[in-house]
């Protein structure tokens, strides 16, 4: 079966990086959200962006932020779970020469690089409650005092914020403030997970093979096969449109550049694992017989052939599914002397006595 080739040339410039937006979708739950999020842009009001990870909260900000009357203003992000909570209110607000050891020099936070546009705050439910004060206040009166500093700056900025943490558990338990999370939820955005958006799926997919097939210099994007579309679109997509991407790009550069097959979800899957536990069943069985075999070498001789006359007999009765003829026959007994043995192994099912 032959499947149609697209001409790089249709899709992409001759640049060999695609700076093109990965925010893309033609299933009606994800056009909703988009519809969603265009109508706040306009109001200046802060937004938290609700999301799993990997659904692009940070992409849907920076919309947000290019749809609003700020676009012309700096677009200042900050993944607050990549910094210890001691560095966080420091990064934010900024500190005065002499605030602390190292701090040799004034230095402006993410609030005063973001004035007149937007701050846009990642994972926001990991900022200790003592900055969360500061930034309530930032949020109510728009100033702020830098770390050491008794000088009130004054800033515009619009504050959007992410997480994909239960927010309103953790105000619940006194980990994050109740008045802040009513101050900067104007709007809550849902940002929908990639198994809720069966038919962006391939979009996206194609998307990423494209932008992968120019990196390596291929003059056209190898489509994928039906059985690789089955596999994608069947797939639950726990890491999302993040998740998507590696996947993605990982099956086309493995791939022939003619066609993409091989959709691989987990690439720490050991290609051994099978053999392994294979080897390892093998030596228990053979370490298990062993114990066997030294047990019985270790019991006198009467009980020994007894117990073994108890192990054939068992053995032979469920490879005879239970026919006491084929079992006699397995075991190379008449009938009469396998009814003999039996109705020892009923009676005693045990050693005799010495």
């Amino acid at each position: 079966m032959k499947y149609p080739r697209r001409s790089l040339q249709n899709r992409f410039s001759g640049k060999t990086s695609v700076s093109s937006s990965e925010a893309l979708g033609q299933s009606e739950i994800f056009l909703d959200f988009q519809e969603r999020l265009s109508r706040v842009a306009p109001i200046n009001r802060p937004v938290l962006i609700l999301g799993e990870r990997g659904t692009g909260k940070e992409l849907a900000a920076s919309r947000l932020h290019y749809l609003s009357n700020r676009w012309q203003g700096p677009f200042v992000a900050l993944n607050c779970s990549a910094l210890v909570s001691s560095l966080i209110e420091s990064e934010l607000f900024g500190y005065e020469k002499g605030a602390f050891t190292g701090a040799e020099q004034r230095r402006i936070g993410r609030f005063e690089a973001a004035d007149g546009g937007t701050l846009f705050l990642d994972e926001i439910g990991n900022i200790p409650m003592e900055v969360q004060e500061k930034i309530l206040r930032v949020v109510e009166y728009n100033t702020f005092e830098r770390v050491g500093g008794s000088e009130s700056v004054e800033v515009d900025v619009r504050i959007i914020a992410a997480t994909n943490a239960d927010l309103q558990a953790l105000a619940a338990e006194n980990l994050f403030k109740q008045d802040l999370l009513d101050r900067l939820s104007f709007e809550v955005l849902f940002l929908p997970p990639l198994r809720e958006r069966k038919e962006d799926i391939l979009l996206l997919a194609n998307h990423f093979a494209g932008r992968m097939a120019v990196e390596l210099g291929w003059e056209e994007i190898p489509p994928f096969s039906p059985e690789a579309i089955e596999a994608m679109e069947g797939y639950h997509w726990p890491g999302n449109v993040r998740e998507l991407k590696n996947v993605v790009e990982r099956a086309v550069y493995r791939s022939d550049a003619l066609l993409v097959s091989d959709i691989v979800f987990d690439p720490f899957h050991s290609p051994f694992e099978g053999r392994t536990v294979q080897l390892q069943k093998e030596i228990l069985t053979s370490e298990q017989k062993t114990k066997e075999q030294n047990k019985l070498l270790h019991q006198p001789l009467k009980k020994a052939v007894w117990n073994l006359k108890v192990r054939m007999l068992e053995n032979a009765l469920k490879e005879a599914k239970y026919n006491q003829k084929i079992a006699a026959k397995l075991l190379g007994l008449t009938y009469n002397q396998f009814r003999g043995l039996y109705r020892q192994y009923q009676q005693a099912n045990s050693a005799p006595e010495e």
